[in-house]
Parts: C-alpha cells; sequence; structure tokens
C-alpha cells in the first residue's frame, strides 16, 4: 500500500437507505491541519468516526502509516478524539484526568508525572492542575480534553466540532491556542466542522464535502479565491454570481452576456471561447459602492454599474451594502480602514455606482449545453 501517512481508499458508508459517505478517497500527510469542512449532514463526522474506529466502512479501507486499520477497534489505532462537550471526568482533578489513559496502560509512575507536568506547562494550565472540571471555564475544560487526548502521544488526534460549544470570543482565542499546540507537538490533526472561519483560519488543506463526496481539497486560499463550482464558492464566504454567456473575447479577457445582468468583463482564465455558457462568482468585498464613478484604468476596464442602496448593516470592522441594480440584489462589504466618520457616509436609498475590476470576479463552472 501506498507510503502516505494517512489514507482513506474509496470509503462508502451507508446508513439503511442514505448514504452518508460515497467513495471518498483522500490523503492526509504526516503533521498536517487538515479540515473536513461542509454543512451538517454532509457525511465528515462519519468520516471522523470511521477512522477513530466507531463506525465500519461498507466498502473501502483507511491506512495509518501504511498499515490497514479498516477493522481494528478504536484502543488498537492510536487515533484519538476530542468532542466539543469534552468528556471530562468530573470527580477527577485536572491532574488525574490526563493521567487516567497513561494509568490505564501501567505505564511507569514517574513517566507519568513527567508527561502530565509537561502537557499541563504546555496548555498553561500547571497552576490549575489539583482543581476539578467544574471550576474551570469552558476553553480551560477544552484545553484539558485536547491535553489528555494527547498526552500518551497519538498518530493523530481526532477533533469533532471542538469549539462549538464556546462564545465567539474565546472561540476566537482557542483558535490561536490549538494553532499553537498543534506547532508544539507536531501530530497530524484532523479537524471537523461545518465553520467556514475555523477551517480557514487553522488548516493546512481543507475538504470541502457536500452530500457524502469532496467537492473541493485545496488550501484555504485556493478553495476561497477559486472555488471549483458554485456548492463551494457559496458554502466558502458570501459571492454574487452572475449567469450569462461569452459574447467576445479580447486579449486576456472575455465579456459576459448575462441573463438578468449587464455585459460583464471578466479574466478568462480559463480559456473559454465565444457561446460557452459560465457562472461568475464575485466576493462581495472585491466589489466597490462608491458615490461616484471611478476613473479609468489602463489595460482591462472597469465593470461599472449606477446602483441604488437598498439595505446597510454596519458591523465595526467593515460595513454590508446590499443595493439594486438592472433588477439584481447584490451584496458589497466595505472595510473600515480609516475613521469612519471622518467619511461622507453612504445611507438607505442613494444613488450609488457599484464597480470591480475584471481580475477580481471568478468563473466556478462552464455550464454545458
Amino acid at each position: 500500500m501506498t507510503n502516505d501517512f494517512l489514507v482513506f481508499d474509496h470509503v462508502t458508508k451507508r446508513f439503511g437507505a442514505m448514504t452518508a459517505v460515497n467513495d471518498v478517497s483522500l490523503t492526509v500527510k504526516k503533521g498536517e491541519f487538515f479540515s473536513l469542512l461542509g454543512p451538517s449532514g454532509c457525511g465528515k463526522t462519519t468520516l471522523l468516526r470511521m477512522l477513530g474506529g466507531f463506525e465500519r466502512p461498507d466498502s473501502g479501507r483507511i491506512y495509518l502509516e501504511g498499515k490497514d486499520i479498516t477493522d481494528l477497534p478504536p484502543n488498537q489505532r492510536r487515533v484519538h478524539t476530542v468532542f466539543q462537550n469534552y468528556a471530562l471526568f468530573p470527580t477527577m482533578t485536572i491532574w488525574d484526568n490526563i493521567a487516567f489513559s497513561l494509568k490505564l496502560a501501567k505505564k511507569d509512575p514517574e513517566e507519568i508525572e513527567e508527561r502530565v507536568d509537561e502537557i499541563l506547562e504546555m496548555i498553561q494550565l500547571s497552576d490549575q492542575a489539583w482543581k476539578y472540571p467544574n471550576q474551570l471555564s469552558g476553553g480551560q475544560k477544552q484545553r484539558v480534553a485536547i491535553a489528555r487526548a494527547l498526552v500518551d502521544r497519538p498518530l493523530v488526534l481526532l477533533l469533532d466540532e471542538p469549539l462549538a460549544a464556546l462564545d465567539l470570543k474565546l472561540r476566537q482565542h482557542m483558535l490561536i491556542e490549538l494553532d499553537t499546540i498543534h506547532d508544539q507537538v507536531g501530530i497530524t490533526f484532523l479537524y471537523v466542522t461545518h465553520d467556514q472561519g475555523e477551517a480557514m483560519s487553522l488548516s493546512d488543506r481543507i475538504a470541502v464535502i457536500n452530500k457524502g463526496t469532496i467537492e473541493q481539497l485545496d488550501g484555504p486560499a485556493k478553495i476561497y479565491e477559486a472555488p471549483a463550482n458554485r456548492f463551494v464558492a457559496s458554502f466558502i464566504g458570501d459571492t454574487n454570481f452572475f449567469s450569462g454567456e461569452i459574447v467576445s473575447i479580447e486579449g486576456d479577457y472575455c465579456f459576459i452576456q448575462c441573463e438578468n445582468f449587464p455585459q460583464i468583463q471578466a479574466f478568462n482564465d480559463k480559456n473559454l471561447k465565444v457561446g460557452q455558457k459560465v457562472d461568475l462568482s464575485v466576493r462581495p468585498e472585491k466589489m466597490r459602492v462608491t458615490p461616484t464613478p471611478p476613473l479609468p484604468e489602463k489595460g482591462a476596464g472597469i465593470n461599472v454599474y449606477p446602483s441604488k442602496v437598498n439595505d446597510i448593516v454596519y458591523q465595526g470592522v467593515y460595513t454590508r451594502y446590499w443595493v439594486t441594480s438592472s433588477g439584481c440584489k447584490i451584496h458589497t462589504l466595505r472595510p473600515h480602514s480609516r475613521f469612519l466618520l471622518d467619511q461622507e457616509p453612504i445611507t438607505w436609498n442613494d444613488d450609488v455606482f457599484l464597480w470591480w475590476h475584471p481580475d477580481d470576479g471568478y468563473m466556478v463552472e462552464v455550464k454545458e449545453d
């Protein structure tokens, strides 16, 4: 079998008439922070459970360090799981919670003490060692759960929505903590989440899953900037879609005659031909809304459309605008890099210009007739 570290080889899992995982193949590198990302019910947790040994695939095999582990029981896999509910023993101290698996394995007491103290220091909870779980905050409990899973040095750490129970600020803090812990221990993390922000922040690579299949497997920037299809473009962040047909080509750029919108110029990265039908994705932050039209640029022109402001949502770091242009409602985002109150505000029902550079649209699909 392959020398790759972790391999799912054509794995399928069904529950009755429902196919939860459909012929999935993927490879995870040693030491990688790899995320399975998708909506609820897409099959990502089922993949995790099959790797952990809690579910068996109906077909296909799973390999770890070149060894077929498909039929091994969970306790023989050197794969540990961290759940969102922590699963700590309430009547044990933090120290004893972390030491539990080492004691169960009958490790030498001196080795147990050394390992537990070392990992307590790593998660910065040495001064909390003799407290009980109910005396800790949610973030501290999650760090203890991770420490307990790591203390006997597994090959893979599985994290199933580990931050879902935390509030927003604590979740953001724990993202940094998780990244730091991963860098310190250097083992492979397999992370399951439906939160795009979490996956984008932490991962070396992401598998975007939908209805039991992998839609795209790439690094975070590639998935966001160059989505494979409409599902990925819409699931990862926000976007605006324009559907139409290529009507002309000038150099590196093509012109798309849209179904419900004026003509759009776009970078022709897929070398499309006149007559081909396409879907174009333009992210809200790539668009601009201004009271006056932009100055023309050399080379490629700028897509400019008179519009009217329908809705405004101020969110501190940025403001979201929804504008109507040629009968279409379009979502844009304006970051605030300067003091907002010094600027002339754009308000509801204002006449404005919506515009973006042709390089900032991305053709996600070519539609076949």
